[in-house]
């Protein structure tokens, strides 16, 4: 079987359709820039035209980047204010004439690891990490997703949020090596812990490709591994999500 998995995000809207059984895309990968201003009718109209590009006459599942609440965008974190309150699994079925199944992107990337990455058959607490722009989180119990767990957007000690203090954003913005970065990650992590106390961490992300460089810093007493699913992440969760739902 095979779903179409979309992963919106703030720079460039990508999507392949993904074989459900074994996490594998089924045709090249496509991208299309975010269109600017990023409104719900502008971005509706780039995901009909990258659904055209497959030809695709089937179900869809979509990654989007904000808090998602049964279809509906909650917030607007890194995309414009007029989504907020938009019910985008609607409005793209509207525009695609096809099924739509929308969730948080971060969430997506924990699905398509804990499905066909290292956090496969992983029970317990498992949190995945995606280290980008910001923290993204996805919060898993015994393999079942518990959606909108947005662990990035928690309170640093001096009143900020703690994404803008340890995103990779931040390494390259105060120009830190990877060991000064490290220290700060290790702080969310142990942040993380005294609030949830998972079982494993999974870190994803252009980041983690870099473990060998800050894992020295890391002193948190949870395993801490890096994930298997690269930058199709977003694309095969989004199509498990789909999948899932009809389940």
């Amino acid at each position: 079987m095979e779903i179409l998995g979309l992963d919106i995000g703030g720079s460039g809207i990508k999507g392949a359709p993904v074989n459900i059984e074994t996490g594998q895309l089924t045709a090249e990968r496509f991208r299309i820039p975010t269109p600017l201003p990023t409104k719900p009718e502008s971005v509706a109209n780039t995901v009909k035209e990258l659904v055209d590009h497959f030809n695709w006459k089937g179900p869809i599942g979509c990654g989007f980047p904000t808090v998602v609440n049964n279809g509906k965008c909650m917030t607007k974190s890194n995309i414009h204010k007029s989504w907020v309150g938009v019910q985008v699994d609607q409005l793209l079925s509207e525009k695609t004439g096809l099924p739509v199944t929308v969730i948080n992107d971060a969430d997506a990337a924990g699905l398509a690891e804990m499905t066909f990455g290292a956090g496969k058959n992983k029970k317990g607490l498992v949190v995945t990490v995606t280290i980008g722009t910001g923290l993204g989180t996805g919060v898993f119990y015994n393999g079942i997703l518990i959606p909108n767990f947005e662990l990035g957007r928690i309170y640093y000690k001096n009143g900020e949020i703690i994404e803008y203090f340890a995103a990779d954003s931040a390494r390259k913005k105060d120009n830190l090596t990877y060991s000064e970065w490290g220290k700060r990650f290790n702080k969310f992590l142990k942040h993380t812990v005294r609030i949830i106390s998972p079982d494993l961490f999974i870190l994803g992300g252009g980041a983690s490709k870099k473990m060998d460089k800050f894992e020295n810093e890391i002193t948190v007493d949870v395993p801490v591994i890096v994930a298997e699913n690269k930058n199709e992440a977003g694309i095969i969760g989004a199509a498990v999500a789909a999948y899932l739902k009809d389940k």
